[in-house]
């Protein structure tokens, strides 16, 4: 029997399975087709099963740029250089992400930009975030500093690049 005096989320907090989770968080875990869930950084599909068919990447001047997931091929992350993600369609194009936590899962829901994000499937947009708003973040998520495509016809032209960009990301 409940209490009529105890609210809603007084309830919510004591059950040991929901505590923490009240307002919206709880409605975080929704695992609905089609629901989105988001960061500064970056937005994801909250159903564990959902995939996109594609990936937006968002520019701090308000520009972006989509690619098929489709064409992802493989990719690299190194904590000090960022996220390498490869694109090969009509032409090879290489999509450097740099900032910092890119792998800290988001406490709420476990998802982060690699394994739980990128890996699945799961991630529908990737944006720069501008210098107030990393600053505001801080160490306790993901940040996104800056956004680099290139396409490239050659793979010579394709190590240049990298080489100049992140270097240890070549091996």
């Amino acid at each position: 029997m409940s209490d009529n005096k105890t609210t809603h989320q007084e309830r919510l907090e004591r059950n040991q399975h929901l505590a923490g989770r009240t307002g919206q968080s709880l409605k975080k875990d929704h695992d609905g087709d089609g629901a989105e869930g988001d960061c500064r950084a970056f937005g994801f599909l909250r159903g564990i099963r959902d995939r996109a068919d594609a990936i937006e990447f968002r520019f701090v001047g308000g520009n972006s740029v989509w690619f098929p997931y489709g064409w992802l091929g493989n990719w690299k992350f190194n904590p000090s250089e960022g996220l390498l993600l490869k694109f090969s369609g009509d032409l090879v194009y290489l999509v450097l992400i740099k900032g910092s936590n890119l792998d800290m899962p988001l406490a709420e829901t476990g998802i982060n930009l690699t394994r739980a994000g990128l890996q699945r499937h799961r991630i529908v947009w990737v944006r720069e975030m501008t210098k107030e708003e990393i600053q505001e973040m801080g160490e306790t998520g993901p940040t996104v500093d800056s956004i680099e495509i290139g396409e490239f016809e050659s793979n010579e032209e394709l190590r240049v690049w990298v080489g100049e960009r992140a270097p240890a990301l070549l091996h």
